[in-house]
């Protein structure tokens, strides 16, 4: 676990966001969809907000490790095997050179890319979808938010599968 890669994957959302959401992207839109105001909007604690947005995309970037790793798979698999840590043991010596010969397979920012994608598409808006379908939000509002969540997704995904690397 690298937490520098992954705090730098959780400001992704917020970097995203100021982009996204701003009025002369996708932002009026987004507020016409979501039925919010300029005053709605000045309203909450920005403190929070942002801080309490942090967290929670550090979390989504933690839990997206594995996804896009897929190395970690096989570190889970033998984790409780008796004599994991040693690399001296059997299962070490399988562990070491099994990272040593596949290690870095699919470890680009564009297979990160990829399944930031597929998170988005087969998780995300399917959830965000049916939360905003008994919300009676319209498609729009649907489209607008898994857009970001794509892009976000996509560049946490990037980063994470690029730059965590295991350790020898």
């Amino acid at each position: 676990m690298n937490l520098v890669y992954i705090a730098l994957a959780a400001l992704v959302p917020m970097i995203v966001g100021f982009i996204y959401y701003n009025p002369k992207t996708l932002g009026t839109a987004w507020m016409n969809a979501a039925g919010m105001t300029e005053e709605k909007i000045k309203s909450g604690n920005m403190g929070v907000i942002f801080g309490v947005s942090f967290l929670f995309s550090f979390m989504l970037a933690f839990v997206l490790q594995p996804m896009v790793i897929h190395q970690f798979g096989v570190m889970s698999t033998l984790l409780n095997e008796q004599g994991f840590g040693d690399s001296n043991s059997a299962i070490g010596i399988y562990y070491n050179d099994f990272m040593t010969k596949y290690g870095q397979n699919f470890r680009t920012f564009k297979h990160g890319m990829l399944h930031g994608f597929i998170l988005t598409l087969f998780f995300v808006m399917p959830v965000m979808g049916v939360n905003a379908l008994f919300e009676r939000k319209s498609f729009k509002y649907i489209f607008i938010n898994v857009g970001f969540w794509a892009i976000s997704l996509m560049l946490m995904g990037g980063i994470l599968c690029q730059f965590i690397k295991f350790p020898d």
